[in-house]
């Protein structure tokens, strides 16, 4: 079965809360899940590694309920990949008073066991002269799953990317299928045709050719949560990623968007061959809908969906409706395996 046998008609694109599109699943269901159940009770248990990529040191960082127990049944794995102007540290965020935010904590009380890690040149990972380019977040990934191998026995995990985090995962499940269950893309961009983001992003194309850093500060931030449609992020939230954020000083690598205004498309479709979810907000400007269709369109598994969050923008692990992007996360991959294919 292809992807092309199977078009994504427009009226099947519906915005709201867990409605999508699953072409391909027909006939009945089994009744278990295809992940564990969530474990009852428990404290949250985080633990840091550290990998090396030649001589480069990364930082790997995990979350799940309870410490891990020898003879213990394993549980899902479930890797998140960070984006292009922050580190790992929006899937992790306290945000006092204003409800969780740590969808790595979230995640953990549904049963997972979630990874994620500061590719080279953020976050806590080694600094070097080269500008952390969506080929050098696949060979990161590669190192991190040698270390998630080694620690939960597994062979396949999850991945879950968001927006330059998405071009991450989906180029490393093309170098690397044999290590994917299911992927979900937030925020993702295929060819970038029409985006207004990455329209305003090229009018910076030289600089990016021309540096490997470019300026990351407060306000730039902000404007993550507020380029699309202000009001659809607490401010609160944002203010907390940017002093999680600027810890690291006001420098990030210009790598992915070089990629994104110049390279795209990094990800091909028909290479992917693992399930896909793919998540854009109703108001997210890195891709318009026809953008994400196409690549829905010519992806080979019957097993995908395509979902628009409303009230939603760019990133939406930090929207106010962050509710509804844990829910059709959840539901993906707890997917039932089908009896009819």
């Amino acid at each position: 079965m292809t992807g092309s046998k199977h078009p994504l008609p427009r009226r099947a694109v519906i915005k709201g809360i867990g409605v999508g599109v699953a072409a391909g699943m027909t006939g009945a269901m089994p009744v278990q899940a295809a992940t564990a159940d969530a474990p009852a009770g428990g404290e949250i248990w985080s633990s840091e590694y550290w990998a090396k990529k030649g001589d480069i040191p990364l930082w790997i960082y995990r979350k799940r309920l309870g410490a891990p127990k020898a003879g213990e049944p394993a549980r899902p794995v479930l890797f998140f990949v960070h984006g292009s102007s922050v580190t790992s540290r929006t899937f992790d965020l306290n945000v006092p008073g204003h409800g969780e935010y740590s969808v790595m904590n979230e995640f953990a009380r549904y049963g997972f066991d979630c990874w994620t890690m500061d590719h080279e040149n953020y976050g806590k990972s080694g600094r070097t002269s080269g500008n952390a380019d969506i080929a050098s977040g696949v060979e990161d990934l590669k190192v991190a799953v040698e270390v998630v191998t080694r620690e939960t026995g597994q062979k396949k995990f999850h991945f879950l990317g968001e927006s330059s985090g998405a071009l991450r995962a989906g180029a490393y499940a093309m170098a690397a299928p044999e290590h994917i269950d299911r992927l979900v893309f937030a925020a993702f961009t295929y060819k970038g045709e029409g985006s207004p983001t990455l329209t305003k992003r090229a009018e910076q194309l030289e600089y990016y050719r021309s540096h490997n850093m470019r300026k990351r500060d407060r306000e730039m931030i902000r404007s993550i949560a507020t380029r699309d449609k202000p009001g659809t992020s607490d401010p609160a939230a944002i203010e907390a990623l940017a002093d999680a954020e600027m810890v690291f000083g006001d420098q990030i690598p210009t790598g992915t968007y070089l990629d994104m205004t110049a390279n795209l498309p990094v990800v091909h479709p028909e290479k992917v061959l693992a399930p896909v979810l793919l998540v854009r907000g109703e108001y997210d400007g890195i891709a318009t809908v026809a953008d994400l269709e196409e690549f829905y369109n010519k992806l080979p598994s019957g097993d995908r969906q395509f979902i628009i969050l409303p009230g939603t923008a760019h990133s939406v692990t930090l929207a106010t409706n962050r509710q509804l992007f844990w829910h059709v996360t959840r539901a993906f991959l707890t997917m039932p395996t089908p009896i009819a294919t």
